[in-house]
């Protein structure tokens, strides 16, 4: 009886500290940040705007990672501060110029800025990086069983002293372990139950078994952190690997995804049911391609880059992308048979890339020359002309503001050697060489050197495009000098 009031009363207390705190995740004010950050040992902290898009965004992904991390040793805290209300001292004191901000705080000062991912698992991965040793001591083997059973790939040394493969495995750890995680034994215990002394394995976690590869891999090279680390990102996501937001940028082309319902929490067998078909074939055709699988959820703007809006069944869709960042899609229902003749055909080089694209423009003979994918090279790149072109969004309240400009800019450089294009980059793709990072993005491209395009900082006001031109055209404009005056026309 006893033991049970005890746990309803720190049930009841707990309750109690969480709807205070209204959830995982502390909320600091002016009042109390300066005593109450010195309470933890390892704080992350969310500076944000309650306005803020980006802010709402990250918001249920901080507050799950928070709640994903308790009850870890040692402890990771969650806070936040309303630089808008309460907080706004305390964001000033910080630096803290747009939102969110985050900041990891270690016994009450600002450690670092926090650069990881942003989702939950991301966040959880990355912050648990923050604390403890980057390799976990393991000194029995029940402590070994617990760390692989985390569900996560985990390279694991065993040593029977100290080593120099011992010492490069362990700066191996430090360098990698914001992505990985990293345990080590000397314990006897230990090395005789696993029959290894002096060596390093990779773990893959239990739900990544399958019958095409092996569940873990033994380390063979030097001791040295260089190859230890080539070694280690050759092996982690093993064959067809598990592709997600936080890990995307970890597979390099050639790589084939196959995106269907991918979910390891709920459905682990459905999800395994798909990859072990793509396993079989992928086998063959390791040494030619990456693999992976994602969920399609996830990675719905990819599905928007080959012009699906949804999976059509619960079969995969499988989408490819070669070093020259040329598109291919699998239009074939998936099956063994279709997805083996699509990769012998891509390794051939007999099927046609995949080019999101509007329908080429009837007429095109306004004053802005309008830009899809498939009339790109010839409006742009093969033009022979300088060319100043905008790649906007139809939503886009900045882009509605220029088009007039443009349209005026447009008849203004109508008689010269001068382009003036625009190009819808949500209905259309956009070669590699321009980089967009919002909308509208601008671009100048001369014409003797449209592989080195240039992107626009300049004003937006008319005059400020004509001076620009004038500047910068390879040769003379003939109804401005170089300074973007108006030439004086001979009578």
């Amino acid at each position: 009886m006893y033991l049970e009031r005890l746990l309803c009363f720190v049930f009841c207390l707990f309750a109690i500290v969480f709807a205070k705190e209204g959830g995982y995740v502390l909320e600091f004010t002016d009042d109390d940040f300066s005593t109450r950050i010195q309470e933890h040992e390892t704080v992350l902290v969310m500076f944000y705007a309650p306005w803020c898009g980006h802010c709402k965004k990250l918001k249920p992904e901080y507050e799950k990672a928070a709640s994903d991390v308790v009850g870890e040793d040692p402890p990771i805290t969650f806070a936040k501060v309303d630089c808008t209300e309460g907080g706004k001292e305390s964001c000033t004191k910080f630096g803290v110029s747009g939102y969110p901000t985050l900041k990891i705080f270690k016994n009450g000062e600002v450690s670092k800025e926090y650069n990881g991912p942003r989702d939950a698992a991301g966040i959880v991965k990355y912050m648990k990086a923050q604390v403890g040793p980057s390799s976990k001591d393991l000194p029995t083997v029940e402590s070994v069983n617990a760390f692989l059973a985390k569900g996560e790939v985990t390279i694991v040394g065993f040593f029977e002293s100290d080593s120099d493969l011992k010492s490069e495995f362990l700066k191996t750890a430090e360098k990698l372990k914001e992505k990985m995680q990293f345990g080590h034994s000397t314990a006897k215990e230990v090395l005789d139950k696993e029959g290894k002394t002096d060596s390093i394995v990779l773990y893959r976690p239990k739900h990544l078994h399958n019958k095409f590869e092996p569940d873990l891999v033994v380390y063979d090279g030097k001791a040295d952190k260089i190859s230890i680390e080539k070694w280690i990102n050759t092996n982690y996501h093993g064959l067809v690997g598990h592709r997600q937001r936080d890990n995307a940028q970890d597979f390099n082309t050639p790589l084939v995804v196959a995106y269907y319902a991918v979910d390891y929490t709920k459905n682990p067998k459905g999800t395994n049911y798909w990859r072990n078909r793509i396993l079989k074939v992928a086998k063959s055709f390791a040494s030619k391609f990456n693999f992976a699988v994602s969920a399609k959820d996830e990675f719905q703007h990819e599905l928007n880059e080959f012009g699906y809006d949804y999976v059509p069944s619960e079969k995969p869709l499988v989408f490819a992308r070669t070093k020259d960042n040329k598109k291919y899609n699998m239009k074939e229902e998936f099956s063994v048979e279709t997805f083996e003749e699509f990769l012998n055909e891509l390794d051939a080089g007999n099927l046609e890339p995949y080019l999101k694209s509007e329908p080429i423009p009837d007429d095109n003979s306004g004053p802005v020359t309008v830009a899809v994918g498939k009339n790109f090279d010839e409006v742009v790149i093969n033009n022979n002309k300088d060319t100043l072109i905008e790649f906007y969004a139809p939503w886009c309240g900045h882009c509605k503001k220029l088009a007039p400009v443009f349209d005026e800019l447009g008849e203004k450089m109508k008689d010269e050697d001068v382009a003036i294009v625009k190009l819808d980059a949500t209905a259309n793709d956009v070669p590699s060489t321009f980089d967009l990072r919002g909308y509208p993005t601008l671009y100048w491209a001369p014409k003797d050197s449209k592989s080195s395009p240039i992107r626009y900082e300049g004003g937006r006001e008319l005059d400020d495009f004509v001076k620009y031109i004038a500047k910068h055209a390879t040769n003379e404009l003939k109804g401005y000098d170089r300074k973007g005056k108006a030439k004086k026309e001979e009578l």
